[in-house]
């Protein structure tokens, strides 16, 4: 009895899979959770016509029979009776046909466990072994990532205009990253990419970035009301590093076992360089909005290293640059420190 559950719940399955695809123009799971292996389907189908055909041959059958017997004229009561002892004999005759059928359920479970490893059918376990090793290849990945962090700078001295009028920093970063395991049980993988960064400086106490007409850059103290004041930089970065996976060893199947690298508990240590795209100086007081592009000797090149931890697709980092913020003289030894949460990473 529970063998025939499991047949008519395949069956089902099969059947509302085939019928759901159709109507339906997207998935929330993977493409390879929800297929069926085209050979089991087949068989499933086949299946559920033999049954089918032994059940309308037996119905009409049992239909006969009870035909003839409302034809003997029988009380209510015995009626009831014969009919459920007509009914009764069918179905055991109907279970009968079906076991003789000689279906192999567990042949099918096994060949569908084998498609949904591999997204194929394969007939031997050279060939299972051959897509299994095909299957779980190191990771070789190309993702998009986001980040924002709260930047200061490392100098803080007294006599820096810039230190003693700084609200506060942000930096804000998007890219792709490549994840390159070095071997399929590898913890170890190198990490590079392309980041476009954005960062903002924050003034305070009414004070403004200013130039004269040497192109030095100042601070200068706005008379009126003073709303935003800010100098935003973009970057073009290329980080270069390692990651180490925390992850356990997972067994495929057939002696192969793989490493989920891009899964659980990572670390990323990478240094990072970088080339200035543009400053943007942006001032809103009450004689209005004013955004000046220009050079404000941000220093065109950036670079520096970053310690990040990852869990799934949620990281949280430190970076900290090397070269000073402002090049030459101007601010002089200001170097960038970021805190940071990112998605992707």
């Amino acid at each position: 009895m529970i063998r025939k559950f499991i047949i008519t719940g395949m069956i089902c399955l099969a059947t509302a899979s085939a019928y759901g695809q159709r109507a339906l123009k997207f998935s929330l799971q993977p493409k390879e959770d929800t297929e069926v292996s085209p050979i089991v389907k087949e068989k499933m189908e086949d299946y559920a016509v033999k049954i089918n055909d032994i059940i309308q041959e037996e119905k009409k059958l049992m239909e006969a029979e009870l035909i003839r017997l409302q034809e003997k004229g029988l009380g209510k009561a015995e009626f009831d009776e014969e009919k459920t002892k007509v009914a009764d004999r069918y179905s055991e005759k109907i279970d009968q046909r079906i076991h003789d059928l000689g279906f192999d359920l567990d042949q099918v479970i096994q060949k569908q466990v084998r498609f949904s490893l591999l997204n194929s059918d394969v007939a031997s376990n050279e060939e299972m072994k051959a897509q299994l090793l095909k299957k779980f290849r190191p990771t070789k990945e190309i993702s998009p990532y986001f980040t924002t962090g709260m930047m200061t700078f490392t100098n803080n001295r007294p006599d820096n205009d810039l230190d003693k009028n700084m609200k506060r920093g942000r930096d804000l970063e998007l890219g792709v990253r490549l994840n390159y395991q070095f071997g399929r049980t590898s913890a170890w993988g190198l990490v590079t990419g392309l980041d476009f960064s954005w960062r903002t400086i924050r003034l305070d106490n009414n004070m403004l970035f200013a130039k004269n007409s040497n192109a030095d850059v100042f601070l200068t103290k706005h008379d009126g009301s003073l709303d935003k004041s800010k100098l935003r930089t973009g970057y073009i970065m290329i980080p270069l590093g390692f990651q180490y996976n925390f992850s356990k060893l997972k067994n495929a199947g057939m002696d192969v076992q793989y490493r989920p690298y891009a899964e659980g508990f990572r670390v990323t240590a990478n240094v990072y360089g970088g080339i200035k795209m543009s400053s943007n100086n942006i001032v809103k007081s009450d004689i209005g909005e004013l955004r000046s592009r220009g050079n404000y000797q941000v220093n065109p090149f950036v670079y520096g290293a970053q310690l990040t931890l990852s869990y799934e697709d949620f990281s949280i980092f430190v970076k900290k640059d090397f070269s000073n913020f402002f090049k030459d003289s101007y601010f002089e030894n200001d170097k960038a420190l970021i805190f940071g949460i990112g998605i992707g990473l």
